[in-house]
């Protein structure tokens, strides 16, 4: 995925949570101090240049990685 492609799913979201292992990444996107573009792609790319995966929108936020507590956090479950 190009990297244009990954910032165009951004669009209307208010939140990013990117699992990486056991590590999860939550970034505010409506906050002021939100970090660059270029930062947040980095964030959801593979160094293959594909869309981590699983990747989906789930009301507001992006959720992109694999983390059963992240996932449940974002379901409310």
């Amino acid at each position: 995925m190009v990297a244009d492609e990954a910032v165009t799913l951004l669009e209307g979201m208010t939140e990013l949570c990117v699992a990486r292992g056991r590590k999860v990444v939550r970034v505010d996107l409506s906050a002021a101090d939100r970090p660059p573009d270029d930062e947040l792609v980095r964030l959801m790319v593979s160094r293959w240049g594909r869309l981590r995966a699983p990747a989906m929108r789930v009301g507001t936020t992006l959720v992109v990685g694999f983390n059963r507590d992240m996932l449940a956090s974002v379901f409310g479950t």
